[in-house]
Order: C-alpha cells, then sequence, then structure tokens
C-alpha cells in the first residue's frame, strides 16, 4: 500500500516514525500521524488546519492528546460512559498519580527494543488508520493515497485523536470540505488528486 501513497503522506508516515523515536514510544500511534501533520507545509493536510484554525492551536492539541495519555488513553465518551456508572475518572487519575506518581497511567509505555532493530511497529489503531486511508481514497476515485486522505482516515477513527481534532473544529465533513472542496450534494464537484500537490 506504502507504493500508492504520494509524497507528502509518505513523509507524515516517516514523520509519525520520527515522533516515536524521539518521545521513547515503543510503536508508531494516531497521535504520531497528526503530529506529523502539523510539520507538513504546502500540503492539503496544512491548508485544511490553516483553514479551520488549527495551524496556530497545535499547543491545544498536544495538550488534549497528553490529557488523554494520562486518563490512560480514555476518549471524553469513554470517561462521560464512566461517570454514568459513578466512576470519576479524574478522581481514579489523581488518586493513582498520588500513591505511583505522576503519569503513572500513561498509555505509551517505553519498551526497550534491541539496539539492532530499528524497526518501530504500528500500533493496530495506526494501521487501521493507513488503512482506512485508503478506502477513503479509492471510495472518492483518486488513484493516490494523499495527506488529505490519511487526515479524513484521522477523523473518521473512533478514538482520542478522531474526539481532539472535533473539539478543535476538525470533523470529517470540515476537513472533507476544506481538503477537497464542497460535496457533490453541495453542488460543488471535489477535485480528485493524483499527487501531494495543495489545493
Amino acid at each position: 500500500m506504502f507504493e500508492r501513497f504520494t509524497e507528502g503522506a509518505r513523509d507524515i508516515v516517516i514523520g509519525a516514525v520520527g515522533h516515536a523515536d524521539r518521545a521513547g514510544a515503543a510503536t508508531v500511534t494516531e497521535e504520531h500521524l497528526l503530529l506529523a501533520m502539523f510539520e507538513q507545509e504546502g500540503t492539503r493536510a496544512s491548508f485544511a488546519f490553516a483553514a479551520l484554525g488549527l495551524a496556530g492551536r497545535r499547543a491545544s492539541v498536544e495538550h488534549a492528546l497528553r490529557d488523554a495519555r494520562r486518563r490512560g488513553g480514555l476518549s471524553k465518551a469513554e470517561t462521560e460512559a464512566l461517570a454514568g456508572l459513578g466512576i470519576d475518572v479524574d478522581e481514579v487519575v489523581a488518586r493513582v498519580e498520588e500513591s505511583h506518581g505522576e503519569g503513572a497511567l500513561r498509555v505509551a509505555v517505553r519498551r526497550k527494543r534491541p539496539r539492532w532493530s530499528k524497526h518501530r511497529p504500528f500500533t493496530p489503531g495506526a494501521k487501521a488508520t493507513l488503512s482506512r486511508s485508503l478506502r477513503i481514497a479509492l471510495g472518492r476515485g483518486d488513484r493516490a493515497i494523499g495527506d488529505g486522505h490519511l487526515l479524513l482516515a484521522l477523523t473518521a477513527r473512533p478514538g482520542v485523536v478522531s474526539e481532539v481534532l472535533a473539539d478543535h473544529g476538525a470533523t470529517y465533513a470540515t476537513v472533507e470540505r476544506a481538503v477537497f472542496g464542497a460535496a457533490e450534494g453541495d453542488g460543488g464537484a471535489p477535485g480528485k488528486i493524483d499527487s501531494g500537490e495543495t489545493p
């Protein structure tokens, strides 16, 4: 599938591996894919970030992702569901951190890799995001998978990353409009992408 990626999409995947490496993470996650997108310039994703006001809110996005890691990777929806059962996740986290130190519930646990191994596997969620980007591209009739397809895939996959993006105004619908233009039902024809060029 990687051969179908545009140069911009490949740069994001490579950048995500770099983020995981710098964070000392054992695996590459959807979060790493999102953070790598923030570093790209002149791409459809960077255009969408600018159009949706996300470009200047990276710190806020990173803070929301850190909060989710602190809660053990639980999304707000999961936290609210537990609250409905009488479980206050913030109180649980506070008590665990009081006993075991700050960040005791963080999801990204460092694992030792053999020194000779440079391979950093992708989590099932990150793999699912890459697969979904292919389905989105095929569904649109596009021949290549671009960074815009990757961003759409991140918004489409339930979980912390899509929730943080939605909280910052980047839902599937708003990203699709920003990346590909008006939806077909709105009277505009979406553009087809064969390369990583900006709109």
